[in-house]
């Protein structure tokens, strides 16, 4: 493990290579799972204030969760998440030609806001945890992420290159170049 910070961070993100693949995956991540995505707080507010701007864009039966449960709710952890359309895809999945696409992510590519997508998902596999005094960064292993694992490896981008731009959303350049540091030092013990 390594301390960046109050950050706490699993070496696997260092160790574990991925290159999201979503012409084989189909961007199955925004369908499977138990719960909607992560929100910050304030991400639910930014949500918010968007929502005329991305409803719109998604189909009648994400619309009509959105209406009956509002923008995000609560899970059964009692986290903020995104609500999710028929107990499956995060209401905000948006199928294109067999390939979930995030509405968030499609109305900032059409320069109609500045927000992304959620950092829960622009971060994924890499999860937080919260605790009272730091954070734990640590990678999520899940089978669907097989043929991104694959691509990873062959083009021989670690996790946490793929995951830059978001690293640097939550966490600032100086971080990131910590981790680059780190890495390098890494690989040299591990070689010798």
């Amino acid at each position: 493990m390594l301390q960046i910070q109050n950050t706490i961070i699993s070496l696997e993100v260092f160790e574990q290579f991925f290159v999201c693949d979503l012409s084989n995956c189909g961007g199955i991540c925004c369908v499977h799972g138990v719960s909607g995505a992560p929100l910050e707080d304030d991400e639910t507010i930014i949500i918010e204030q968007i929502l005329p701007i991305v409803f719109p864009f998604l189909n009648k039966s994400a619309q009509k969760v959105i209406e009956k449960k509002g923008a995000w709710t609560i899970d059964f952890d009692n986290d903020k998440v995104t609500p999710l359309n028929n107990g499956q895809e995060c209401v905000y999945a948006i199928l294109e030609e067999n390939i979930c696409k995030c509405a968030f992510e499609m109305i900032y590519e059409e320069g109609l806001t500045d927000f992304i997508k959620p950092i829960s998902c622009h971060l994924y596999p890499i999860r937080i945890t919260k605790y009272k005094n730091f954070e734990a960064m640590n990678y999520h292993s899940w089978q669907v992420c097989e043929a991104a694992r694959n691509l990873g490896k062959k083009s021989e981008t670690a996790l946490f290159h793929f995951l830059k731009e978001a690293i640097i959303r939550k966490y600032g350049e100086t971080f990131f170049k910590e981790m680059k540091v780190f890495e390098k030092e890494y690989r040299a013990q591990v070689v010798t």
